[in-house]
């Protein structure tokens, strides 16, 4: 009879490397003091048809002519915003992770989606950090009573797999939620909940119940103190969708991101606003942003920035101030660091603003997070009109990349961006010069094409000074 082997190796609880001795530093994402110890019991090995693992239990290759290629329905989610991020719908069979800091709102999101869901859809929420009793208490928070809690939305406490994947097969969900994936284990592996290993394990056996039932499941999974989800590498690969919601804790507005969906466009965000209900649909983003501006100020300009698939209108502030220290000071708030070093290096050689001797201060109001190029004229534009005195016109919008040597790249869906400008009433939108158009701008909106920085500021900041 063959015998069960045991041993130990060493996992890393960041990247998920393998070891077999101890060691201080990871080699692989190097992070210290991340190697933490597992026992493998390696089962003896036995031949036969039984020990076949896979999302149906057998396999048979057919030719690609031969496979069904039907779009499946998606199933409809009342929650609009929502919907949008996934991609229309929610896919039957899929498997998504939602990620974000602690207390940004996950389990109020899922909560509530599930509460929308219950009404067509029979539901079951398994959590493994909050009971039965203190999740109804959130229901009844965004009910506003009890009067309408659906009686599809089951609700259980449980961090062992096993068990949870018994409670599916008895009650038969269409869709499950499992808060979070870090709490749940398997009672066969000797790793502790959390672990490398049993993220990966639990994972793997929730997505095989997926793809082999038709369930959808939603997971949450925690975050590392960098803002990536706990086992990044593990976790996404194995998942449909991932999305990640973010914001500041102190605004009111959250965003929630798509950094990866196989059934949709990557990037798209859906906008919500936390409120004493939940989180509430923002339909309007570009205009939400906008309430609070100050017009006419100096400091303050317009930019247009597509997040997935929308376009979204963002007022951008800069304030230089002259440096009481040795070194001027660069403080981006929603904007990459390097991007704002290279913006203020373009405008000091190639404008001649006298940057060297002045803090600069860049915020993006509302929490958003830019990343794309296209923001750079508006930053540009906003620093300039700061260090000027003199305020960017209020009714026009900057569009651009900005080049070393201090010229204007065309970003992409340009149309796109002047529709939306257009739309909530901008008559001026300051863009770089096409060498070669696609679409035919907007007529309603008038269009300064410029081909360098420089040309761009005396276009944005020429009303002001006269």
């Amino acid at each position: 009879m063959a015998k069960t082997k045991v041993h130990t190796r060493y996992v890393c609880q960041q990247c998920g490397r393998v070891s077999a001795s101890y060691m201080g530093k990871c080699p692989q994402c190097g992070s210290f003091n991340s190697m933490v110890e597992e026992v493998i019991h390696d089962e003896p090995v036995v031949k036969g048809p039984g020990t076949v693992r896979g999302l149906t239990g057998r396999s048979i290759p057919r030719p690609i002519s031969e496979v069904g290629g039907e779009a499946e329905d998606r199933i409809h989610l009342p929650i609009g915003e929502f919907a949008r991020v996934l991609g229309g719908g929610i896919v039957p069979g899929s498997i998504v992770l939602v990620g974000g800091d602690p207390g940004i709102g996950k389990s109020t999101l899922m909560l509530q989606m599930a509460m929308e869901m219950a009404k067509t859809q029979r539901v079951l929420y398994v959590s493994g950090e909050e009971s039965e009793r203190q999740i109804k208490m959130r229901a009844v928070r965004l009910f506003n009573g009890t009067k309408d809690l659906p009686k599809n939305l089951l609700l259980v406490t449980e961090t062992n797999l096993e068990v949870i994947l018994n409670h599916v097969r008895d009650s038969k969900p269409d869709l499950l939620i499992v808060d979070s994936i870090q709490t749940v284990y398997l009672s066969e592996m000797d790793s502790s909940a959390g672990s490398v290993s049993q993220v990966r394990e639990c994972s793997s056996h929730l997505r095989e119940l997926a793809k082999s039932s038709g369930i959808s499941v939603f997971m949450i999974g925690h975050v590392t103190k960098d803002g990536s989800i706990a086992g990044p590498r593990v976790l996404e690969h194995i998942v449909d969708t991932v999305l990640y919601l973010e914001g500041d804790r102190f605004q009111a507005y959250r965003l929630l991101r798509s950094v990866k969906n196989r059934f949709g466009a990557t990037a798209e965000v859906g906008v919500f606003e936390m409120c004493e209900g939940g989180l509430m649909e923002v339909t309007n983003p570009s205009e939400a942003f906008l309430a609070e501006r100050l017009v006419n100020a100096a400091g303050s300009a317009i930019a247009v920035t597509m997040e997935g698939t929308r376009p979204i209108l963002v007022e951008i502030q800069g304030l230089t101030s002259p440096t009481q220290f040795g070194n001027a000071r660069r403080t981006p708030n929603g904007v990459d660091f390097n991007r704002l070093l290279l913006i203020t290096a373009v405008l000091t050689r190639r404008v001649g603003l006298k940057l060297a001797e002045h803090d600069a201060f860049v915020n993006v109001v509302g929490g958003i997070q830019i990343d794309e190029p296209a923001a750079d004229l508006a930053i540009a534009a906003a620093i300039a009109s700061s260090w000027k005195d003199v305020p960017v016109r209020a009714e026009a919008v900057l569009i651009g990349e900005i080049g070393l040597a201090g010229e204007l790249r065309m970003p992409g869906q340009m149309v796109a961006r002047l529709r939306e400008a257009q739309k909530l009433g901008f008559k001026v939108a300051i863009v770089p010069k096409a060498i070669r158009k696609g679409e035919e701008y907007p007529k309603g909106i008038e269009i300064i094409e410029v081909r360098s920085l420089d040309q761009a500021l005396d276009a944005a900041l020429k009303k002001g000074r006269d």
